[in-house]
Parts: C-alpha cells; sequence; structure tokens
C-alpha cells in the first residue's frame, strides 16, 4: 500500500508595503517551513483599519510586489469580511507570524481548535528590524521627498 506524501502548507499574511530585504526574509523563513506557501496581502481597506492610514501602494501593486518576489507559490488578496476565510479554506499545516504580527492574531487558536485544524502557528525572527521595518522606512521616504 503506498501512501502519497502530502505537502506541508505553511501561510503568511501582510501588508508589504515598501517591500524591503526584512519581507523577503520572513517569506524565505516561512518558506522553508514548508513546501508550499500561500501569502495573504492586506486590502487597502483592511490596512486603514488596522494603521489609522491607508498603504503608500494600493492591494493590486502590494499583491504584484509580492508575487514578483517569486517565493510564494500562491499569493492572494485577504478577504473582505471573514478575515480567517484563507485559513478554513486552505487549511495550512502551520501558519507562521512576523516578530511584529499581532492583528488578528488573537483568537487564531481558538478559530483553529474551533475548525478542528491541527495547525501550528509559528513566530518567525526579525530580520534586522532596526533597518528593515516598513514603519520606518515609509518615514524615511516622508524626510526625503
Amino acid at each position: 500500500m503506498s501512501q502519497e506524501k502530502q505537502e506541508k502548507i505553511v501561510m503568511v499574511f501582510g501588508t508589504f508595503d515598501v517591500f524591503h530585504a526584512g519581507h523577503d526574509y520572513f517569506l524565505k523563513q516561512a518558506k522553508m517551513l514548508g513546501d508550499y506557501l500561500i501569502v495573504i496581502v492586506a486590502r487597502d481597506h483592511t490596512v486603514k483599519n488596522v494603521k489609522n492610514e491607508y498603504p503608500k501602494h494600493n492591494e493590486k501593486d502590494r499583491l504584484q510586489i509580492v508575487k514578483n518576489n517569486g517565493t510564494a507559490n500562491k499569493v492572494l488578496l485577504g478577504e473582505k469580511d471573514d478575515k480567517y476565510k484563507a485559513i478554513k479554506k486552505y487549511k495550512p499545516d502551520i501558519i507562521a507570524l512576523g516578530y511584529d504580527q499581532f492583528v488578528f492574531t488573537y483568537n487564531l487558536n481558538k478559530m483553529i481548535i474551533d475548525e478542528g485544524m491541527n495547525t501550528k502557528i509559528i513566530r518567525l525572527e526579525s530580520y534586522r528590524p532596526d533597518i528593515y521595518k516598513s514603519t520606518l522606512i515609509k518615514s524615511l521616504d516622508e524626510i526625503d521627498e
């Protein structure tokens, strides 16, 4: 009796506004945790609700930038209503969170249990957050303008 090896799915979430080396490091770290990486890019209105301002780049541009990076197997925009819809649909083996990601993560464990999933949550390391942090890079861009 042969048994097919199932791909280990890893999922990450992010805004990815002003894509930088820290984002690249985050995606590569996540990819190393499994075989298939799904990236969910935050919608513009979600970013506004969370950060009280719209991203510098719109959601379609940010989606394309992450796709162009080439690390992810699948890149999708987040859902407008149910923030956990992609998790429920793809049932990842691992959800990898950034070192500074806390929004929408508070009820993550409960949702995973409620859905009967066996998903592990792993928090990834930062990559030089003193240099590669979107808020810092955006503020430096504003000084240059």
